[in-house]
């Protein structure tokens, strides 16, 4: 769609994307001081597949960087559900060798991210398991573009997620699209300040301050034409 990013010209082919592909979320949203459980704990020890200890909690060294997603369903979860049960998961976390580093809300999208460093996927969602009940969707194992970054402060947030697919894309594509994001973000009023890519699934997670939405969709779209699949304008909390 739009022009094409050349050297990703193989990876666009595959994606098969449309502009109605993209969901934007309104430019403002209300975030409340609600400090309740978070909706889903009765039905996470339900859940096919959930994840168990590992073998030797806290002991593993290898940490490596997952990013997980709580799709709750809109209206199901505010901020201060989330506040609270990432409390939880701090006081719980060093028994598995988990640090959480950050994590991401999108009230009216009730939809959580959580950016955790840990010996596997499997501590990272024990942890979420004892600690309030609330397992993850997905779990995806990434690189970050950074380890730091800094919002600014009354600024909105946007989270964008590109789906490109499994072999469709690469680390050094991810970075040069990135080189081309800041090179005209500033003219559209957008700041980009992490992305994380799942290697595995050809899955890219932009985080970026813009006035609203459609200035962080356009700096895509005059950038390199790589549209994201999804946009959420979300609250971050450490």
């Amino acid at each position: 769609m739009m022009m094409m990013l050349g050297l990703l010209g193989t990876i666009a082919a595959g994606c098969e994307k449309t502009s109605g592909a993209v969901k934007t979320e309104a430019d403002s949203k209300a975030q409340t001081d609600a400090q309740t459980q978070l909706p889903g704990e009765a039905r996470a020890g339900d859940r096919s597949g959930a994840a168990t200890a590992p073998d030797a909690p806290g002991e593993a060294t290898n940490k490596k960087l997952f990013m997980d997603v709580h799709d709750l369903g809109r209206g199901k979860v505010t901020v201060g559900d989330v506040v609270a049960a990432h409390q939880k998961d701090l006081a719980m976390e060093s028994k598995y060798g988990v640090e959480y580093k950050a994590f991401w809300v999108d009230e009216k999208a009730g939809k959580i991210y959580c950016l955790a460093e840990g010996p596997s996927a499997e501590a990272v969602n024990v942890v979420h398991r004892e600690a309030h009940g609330l397992l993850a969707n997905e779990i995806r194992e990434v690189l970050a573009d950074s380890a730091h970054w800094t919002p600014t402060p009354g600024k909105k947030l946007f989270m964008d997620v590109h789906h490109f697919g499994a072999g469709k894309v690469t680390a050094a594509d991810v970075a040069e699209a990135h080189k081309k994001d800041l090179s005209v973000a500033e003219r559209h009023g957008v700041k980009y300040l992490n992305y994380w890519l799942d290697t595995r699934t050809g899955t890219v997670m932009c985080l970026s301050e813009a006035p609203n939405a459609r200035a962080a969709l356009a700096v895509h779209e005059e950038a390199h034409g790589l549209m994201p699949d999804s946009i959420e304008e979300v609250f971050e909390g450490r």
